[in-house]
């Protein structure tokens, strides 16, 4: 069976747009998907810092271009994202951190979708404790308890592994995805690219 690892940050709105339709891929190649959070901050202050450098100094044209090429995405997927939120960019740590609690209840996918759709449709600010609360309760799981799990250690240290997994495997941003190991791709765009190694 062919794998797909899919490295991924729910602050990036192109990281939205792939993780949509990842799992639809997946499916229709037969392979096998593993999800992998990252804290995609962790991985520009370590190999792309210029990333902060293009933020701080956008011209408005490749602005104006972004903003429309994000929207023609969002409709071609149906999507709701605005761009860019009131919070830009979010501090994403809680959210990544309870990925991972997420994945031990066998509810990764939704508790990540879930972050995206508030972060990204609705403009909330999921660093914050309350947000993680609704999208735990959203998904099914205690809020109590996950408050409680992402402030453990060992939660905190299985983020910065896999963050540290991707920057050492050559990963520069979100989404990042790997297909049977080690055929790198990046970006939303590159879906068609992935599907067609699938079926090769």
């Amino acid at each position: 069976m062919s794998t797909i690892e899919f490295f991924y940050d729910v602050g990036s709105p192109w990281t939205y747009l792939a993780f949509h339709k990842i799992e639809a891929l997946a499916a229709a190649t037969a392979a096998e998907l593993e999800w992998k959070p990252i804290l995609v901050g962790g991985v520009f202050n370590a190999v792309n810092e210029s990333v902060y450098e293009q933020r701080a100094n956008a011209t408005a044209r490749k602005s104006a271009y972004m903003k429309k090429d994000l929207g023609d995405w969002a409709r071609l997927y149906d999507l709701e994202i605005q761009w860019p939120p009131p919070v830009f960019p979010v501090n994403s740590v809680k959210a990544m951190r309870g990925a991972y609690l997420a994945l031990d209840a066998g509810c990764c996918p939704e508790w990540s979708r879930a972050c995206f759709e508030a972060y990204w449709g609705r403009g909330v600010d999921i660093s914050q404790d309350e947000a993680i609360e609704a999208v735990a309760k959203q998904v099914g799981l205690d809020p109590t308890a996950i408050l409680t799990g992402i402030g453990r250690q060992e939660t905190k240290d299985r983020l910065r592994a896999t963050t540290q997994e991707l920057i050492e495997r050559g990963g520069f941003g979100s989404p990042t995805i790997f297909v049977n190991g080690s055929d790198f791709y990046f970006g939303n765009d590159r879906l068609p690219l992935i599907e067609a190694a699938l079926r090769s």
